[in-house]
């Protein structure tokens, strides 16, 4: 029998249970359920770059061209859970390689997303799917968020005809966002003023690494960032050396609360306030949350932008 007669077989079938007046409810329709599918490499492949390239650009295949529906459990047939474990992977294999390179990925990957919509109109493969995607990149409480790598999928979510005129408007201003600042960009200058009124071009701080810290007094996350770097033995050595140099902005208006905090931050960091408001007023940096941490070579050009304290350790 075809696929498409079951699926009318099934249907029907739903239709004369539900028409029994006052009977018992029917119970609802289970989809067939499938693992996430694992790519096959072939053994020609011997070379590690050409293994990891293969996995990466076959990654999606099986799922996206396999049996399945989508509901809210299930994505295309496969637990939601074994997905977003599956997209988790995935970005961390992006993130080691060339940023290009990994943009081209994501921006495939929408492409495959919108195509599967595209043949089955009744699913609800792209709203899942975009909505993972977003969450996983641009969420800023995301452990894996990176705006670099949201940045080529969002720009077609702003244009698609599948994503909602509302969405769309939304998906534009992500994408603007997105763009300010990326990896390998010479981060914006700005002046910070030390407890003792003295002033500092963040451009002026010379050191092999610089840690950009956006942070506010009394914030939790903040103080898990700081005592994480505190107790970093690599971080206190780099500082100690001169290797790393550690700036931490307040970029609000409550100079007492910063004041009265200022024995939480370490001495050996600059711990200085945006005096004249500028990285907020003319959106210098996209802060979309506090805390927000940047990471500069030798040239102020960006390292990292807006990771999780762990992927600064690493890089570290």
């Amino acid at each position: 029998m075809k696929r498409s007669d079951v699926i009318l077989a099934a249907a029907l079938l739903l239709l004369l249970l539900s028409c029994g007046g006052r009977r018992k409810a029917a119970a609802p329709a289970v989809l067939a359920e499938r693992p996430f599918p694992q790519v096959s490499i072939p053994s020609a492949y011997t070379d590690d770059d050409e293994r990891i390239a293969y996995g990466v650009g076959h990654y999606w295949d099986g799922f996206f061209e396999g049996p399945g529906r989508t509901d809210s459990a299930h994505v295309l047939g496969v637990p939601k859970g074994e997905v977003e474990q599956a997209l988790s992977n995935y970005i961390g294999v992006l993130e080691g390689m060339p940023l290009e390179q990994a943009q081209q990925h994501m921006s495939s990957l929408f492409d495959r997303i919108a195509a599967k919509q595209l043949l089955d109109t009744a699913d609800r493969v792209y709203l899942s799917m975009t909505e993972m995607v977003s969450r996983y990149l641009y969420d800023p409480n995301s452990p894996m968020r990176d705006e670099d790598l949201y940045l080529p999928f969002v720009q077609k979510m702003a244009s698609s005809p599948l994503t909602g005129e509302d969405m769309r408007t939304a998906c534009r201003y992500e994408a603007r966002m997105c763009s300010m600042n990326p990896r390998g960009s010479v981060a914006p200058d700005f002046a910070i003023t030390l407890r003792n009124g003295t002033q500092v071009r963040m451009h002026s701080v010379k050191a092999e690494r610089t840690l950009l810290f956006f942070s506010n007094p009394g914030c939790h996350n903040c103080l898990e960032i700081i005592e994480k770097l505190k107790s970093d033995p690599k971080v206190q050595w780099l500082v100690g050396e001169d290797r790393l140099a550690v700036i931490n902005v307040y970029i609000d208006e409550d100079l007492k609360a910063w004041r009265d905090y200022m024995p939480v931050y370490p001495g050996e960091w600059l711990n200085g306030y945006d005096a004249a408001h500028i990285i907020r007023e003319d959106i210098l940096y996209c802060i979309r949350a506090i805390p927000s941490l940047y990471l500069l070579d030798t040239d102020k050009r960006i390292l990292l932008k807006d990771p999780p304290v762990e992927r600064v350790l690493q890089a570290l």
